[in-house]
C-alpha cells in the first residue's frame, strides 16, 4: 500500500512538472510576440526556450506522465485475437522495443555527452544538458516495457492481456 501511495505522489509530482514547462513554454511564447510586435524589439531566447520547453515537454510527458492506454496504437490485429495470442503478441512487441532501446541507449548515451562541447545561441545551454532528457526518456520506456513484458508472460495483468488498462499502467493502478 504504502508503494502506490508513493507511485501517486509521483506521478503528480511528474504531472506538476509537466504543467509547469508547458507554463514556462506559453509565457515565453507570448514575450516573443510582445517583444517583436507591440515593442518592435525581437528576441531570440524566447524563441530558443520555447523550443527547450517543447523538447522536454514532450519527452519528459512521454516518459513520466502518459499512460499506456493513452498511447496511439494500431491495434487492428490486437483486438481480434484472444486473449493468449494478444499476450504472447504483447510479450513479442516489448522484447522487440527493449532489444532496439538497449540496443541503442550505449550510442544515444555516447552521443549526448558529445554534445557538451556546443551550446545552444542565446541561452547558452550545453547541448548535452539539453538533450539528456533523451536519455531519461529511452530509460524510462526501457522500465516501462520490461514491466509491460513481465506482465505478459507471468499473466499477472488481470485483463487478459489487452495491454491496454489505465489502472495496470499508472500508479493508482499499482497496488
Amino acid at each position: 500500500m504504502r508503494i502506490a501511495q508513493i507511485g501517486r505522489f509521483l506521478y503528480r509530482r511528474a504531472e506538476n512538472l509537466l504543467a509547469l514547462m508547458l507554463a514556462v513554454m506559453f509565457i515565453a511564447f507570448l514575450l516573443q510576440i510582445a517583444f517583436r510586435y507591440l515593442l518592435n524589439l525581437p528576441t531570440g531566447w524566447t524563441s530558443e526556450l520555447t523550443v527547450v520547453m517543447w523538447l522536454w515537454l514532450v519527452l519528459w510527458g512521454a516518459a513520466f506522465v502518459l499512460r499506456e492506454d493513452e498511447e496511439i496504437r494500431f491495434d487492428l490485429l490486437h483486438s481480434g485475437v484472444g486473449p493468449r495470442a494478444r499476450r504472447i503478441m504483447t510479450a513479442v512487441g516489448a522484447l522487440a522495443l527493449i532489444g532496439l532501446y538497449l540496443l541503442s541507449l550505449p550510442a544515444v548515451v555516447d552521443y549526448v555527452t558529445f554534445m557538451k562541447v556546443q551550446s545552444t545561441a542565446y541561452l547558452k545551454i550545453r547541448f548535452d544538458h539539453l538533450f539528456s532528457i533523451y536519455v531519461v526518456f529511452a530509460v524510462a520506456v526501457l522500465v516501462r516495457y520490461l514491466w509491460i513484458l513481465w506482465r505478459a508472460v507471468s499473466g499477472s495483468d488481470g485483463r487478459s492481456g489487452d495491454g491496454n488498462s489505465a489502472a495496470a499502467s499508472t500508479p493508482e493502478g499499482q497496488a
